[in-house]
């Protein structure tokens, strides 16, 4: 019953937050296009799909995601884990090494799997005409979230502030624009958003403040947060180095090329 209440809970919220959507879609529709709508059965169909769907996705949320972020954090800072026994009296943050691993591999996969980054993959592949490769760039993207929790992971143990790691990423993503070919800079800066979805998020916020409050000296509310910064900025770093590594191979090989015709 206890989960019942909080399903209906959830489903009123969302329905709430929903209908200012549709409100604004039908007006639209209505009173500026001033057409009926199509298929009206089926989107109303659709629409409470939506409904339940995100209700029950905020269910396992709850029940599923946050706790397991949480607890694989408190597991891998335990000092029985780390140093078989009992604590030393201080830490170092090389005594975290199995967080960072964690961290780079959650990151991996979760981006592989989520589902706004297969669709944007999909809708480049086309548009390029096959240039831009489906999983070329879901694994640029995924290495990029990869490095980025790692790093942020490192950082919440650390204790160092947020602002310099976000200044310094942005500095080398602006010199990789001027550099980069242009057909990817857009791309690659949409990169950064479809990560931060469904899948990424939930895992990677609760690893966060698990960490945050397990490791000696660190505050959730002020360290606990900022890995989905990373999560969003080294995607872009990753896709466009990615763009890069692939203009230059490509100039390579024909470099290659034009001084074996020379030669012969």
């Amino acid at each position: 019953m206890n989960w019942l209440e909080h399903f209906f809970s959830d489903l009123g919220t969302t329905l709430r937050d929903v209908l200012p959507i549709a409100a604004v879609l039908v007006f639209f529709q209505l009173f500026v296009l001033r057409r009926r709508v199509a298929n009206l059965p089926r989107l109303l169909t659709g629409f409470g799909f939506v409904i339940i769907g995100m209700a029950l996705f905020l269910q396992g949320l709850e029940q599923a995601l946050f706790p397991l972020g949480k607890l694989m954090a408190q597991q891998l800072t335990d000092p029985g884990f780390l140093f078989a026994g009992a604590a030393p009296a201080s830490t170092h943050w090389s005594d975290y090494y199995w967080i960072y691993v964690f961290g780079f591999a959650i990151g991996f996969a979760t981006t592989v799997a989520e589902p706004a980054l297969i669709a944007v993959a999909r809708k480049a592949n086309q548009v390029s005409g096959g240039a831009i490769g489906v999983l070329g760039l879901r694994y640029a993207v995924a290495m990029g979230v990869a490095v980025g929790i790692s790093l942020g992971c490192f950082r919440i143990i650390t204790g160092t502030p947020l602002q310099w790691y976000i200044i310094a990423g942005y500095v080398v993503v602006l010199l990789q624009t001027l550099t980069a070919p242009k057909m990817i800079v857009a791309l690659a800066y949409d990169s950064g958003g479809v990560t931060t979805s469904t899948v990424t998020v939930p895992l990677v916020t609760a690893l966060g403040l698990g960490l945050a409050s397990t490791v000696p000296g660190r505050s959730p509310v002020m360290d606990g947060f900022g890995l989905i910064a990373f999560a969003s900025l080294f995607p872009i770093m990753s896709v466009l180095g990615y763009a890069q590594l692939a203009e230059w191979w490509i100039n390579r090989k024909s470099v290659k090329a034009q001084e074996n015709e020379n030669a012969l």
